[in-house]
This record gives C-alpha cells, structure tokens and sequence, in this order.
C-alpha cells in the first residue's frame, strides 16, 4: 500500500531541528510519520507538534506546524503516516 501524503515540508529550522509543515491531513501528537525526499528518509513519533508557537494535540488540513525532527529535511519533502 502507498503511503498516504499528508503533508510537505515548507521549512526547516536547523539549529532547533524542526520542520515546519503544510498538512493536507489531519495530524495527532503521537502519530508515526515518514518524511522522504531526493536525499531524505526519516521515519519517527509525532511528541510534540506547535501552531503559532502554542502546543497542539492534533492540526487540521490546511495549517503550518512545527514537529521536533531526528534528522535534517528538506523543503518540498513529503510527509506521510508511516
């Protein structure tokens, strides 16, 4: 089965390790999510997940949040559920 798309990373934040994100799909802390690129693949927990810097427990289609990452990504990488 395909992954389903959910979302594109439109940011990252080196220094704090954190990728902003532009949802297509509802996300919840505590979901799996895969992040793949041309030279990306990251597969981790959603902990902690922020709107406007204020902790969500779940975003809707449509908004831009923040997740903790692992590892670096790169804008235009897709994120998944894994």
């Amino acid at each position: 089965m395909a992954d389903q798309v959910i979302g594109e990373v439109t940011h990252f934040f080196d220094k704090i390790s954190v990728a902003i994100i532009k949802l297509s799909a509802p996300l919840k802390v505590g979901d799996k999510v895969k992040i793949k690129g041309a030279t990306t693949e990251l597969t981790q927990d959603v902990e902690t997940m922020k709107l406007d810097h204020e902790e969500l427990e779940e975003a809707k289609p449509g908004e831009e949040v923040g997740i903790k990452v692992a590892d670096k990504v790169r804008e235009g990488d897709k994120v998944s559920k894994a």
